[in-house]
């Protein structure tokens, strides 16, 4: 149960796709980045998601074949909405890098409901090639978009989920309960505003439910990293999560999270959502 299918594609993918915003921005080595990729490959993820600004462009290659992976970038994403270009633009260049082979569908990432339906639209409307999938936050913190907006698009254009930071970019890790680690995400150079949101009332409030979450991974028998992952991919409506780590260790720590998901049963998705508070009302609930 490991691979899926990508969204209304014919591509097989792993439910998880290995990240490389932060683990190849220049917070670790190279040899260590390196390692990395080959454990992520070797423990069977076949998508890998970089973007031409990350590491200044570098990107690490692995020794197999280019046939077996699926990559992703942020030129094909379509990263965030272009304010300043016509969307009809937008639209014919991502079809013309599909016609000429340079990519095999496009996404969005960071788009609302309202620009990823009106991209579907303009294709529609040109003879153009609509986009597959939305590259969204989701996590226990952020549910809205996922759960709500998303599902609803699905069923209107086929447009599937990718998801990225199921931690929250390290919060719901567990290490900031005390406070600002030294040599954590938090406390490096260009994430005060990570800092900020920890330190804030509201960031105090969800370290107050991530103590009561863990005592729930504990009785699973997991970390309370592989519950919050395992929590993302309970949703159907979730393709693929990205998963970032700046150790290997803690990679596959996330990788184990696989082995959690038949531990959430209705239970204790329900309880969960009791901890959180957040829940948001759909029409449908996509976890059961």
């Amino acid at each position: 149960h490991f691979f899926t299918i990508c969204c209304n594609t014919d591509n097989v993918i792993t439910l998880f796709f290995a990240g490389t915003w932060v683990t190849f921005g220049g917070q670790i080595t190279d040899e260590v980045a390196e390692d990395l990729v080959t454990l992520a490959y070797e423990n069977g993820i076949n998508l890998f998601d970089t973007a031409e600004v990350y590491n200044v462009g570098n990107l690490y290659l692995l020794s197999c074949r280019r046939s077996s992976l699926v990559i992703t970038t942020k030129i094909f994403w379509g990263g965030r909405y272009l304010i300043c270009t016509v969307l009809v633009e937008t639209v014919r260049a991502m079809t013309h890098v599909i016609n000429q082979g340079m990519a095999m569908y496009w996404g969005t990432s960071r788009w609302t409901s309202m620009e990823i339906m009106e991209a579907y639209s303009v294709a529609r409307q040109f003879n153009q090639i609509p986009p597959i999938c939305e590259q969204a936050e989701y996590h226990m913190f952020q549910r809205e978009k996922v759960e709500v907006q998303l599902p609803e698009l699905f069923q209107k254009i086929g447009i599937g989920a990718m998801t990225w930071s199921p931690l929250a970019c390290g919060i719901i890790s567990g290490k900031y309960t005390s406070g600002i680690p030294r040599c954590s995400r938090a406390s490096l150079k260009g994430y005060q505003w990570m800092k900020d949101k920890i330190l804030s009332e509201e960031g105090h409030r969800q370290q107050v439910k991530l103590k009561e979450l863990q005592v729930v991974a504990e009785r699973l028998g997991c970390t309370l990293p592989q519950l919050a992952i395992a929590w993302c991919l309970k949703n159907d409506g979730v393709n693929s999560v990205l998963l970032g780590a700046s150790r290997t260790d803690q990679l596959m720590e996330n990788i184990k999270a696989i082995q959690v998901l038949p531990k959430l049963s209705l239970s204790i998705l329900s309880e969960v959502d009791n901890l959180l508070g957040n829940k948001p009302h759909t029409k449908k609930d996509f976890r059961s």
